[in-house]
């Protein structure tokens, strides 16, 4: 199994507790955030390097600020 960083594990991590928190699937997360469903599975399990841009759409999709988002990296 590959490593990745752990500060995207947690990030991950973080974005994945959130989305499951509201309830709301890969799918929904996707499509309010503007992003591939593909894409957003990667970046839970730490395995994508996620852009800014796309961190803010998905925290503006969960309703959470970055800064819970990023806690713990």
């Amino acid at each position: 199994m590959r490593s990745f960083p752990k500060h995207r594990r947690i990030l991950g991590e973080n974005i994945r507790t959130y989305r499951k928190q509201t309830r709301m699937s890969q799918e929904k997360l996707a499509e309010r955030a503007d992003l591939n469903t593909t894409y957003v599975s990667a970046v839970e399990r730490g395995e994508e390097n996620i852009s800014v841009d796309a961190l803010v759409r998905i925290s503006i999709a969960l309703k959470v600020s970055l800064a819970d988002l990023i806690r713990g990296v």
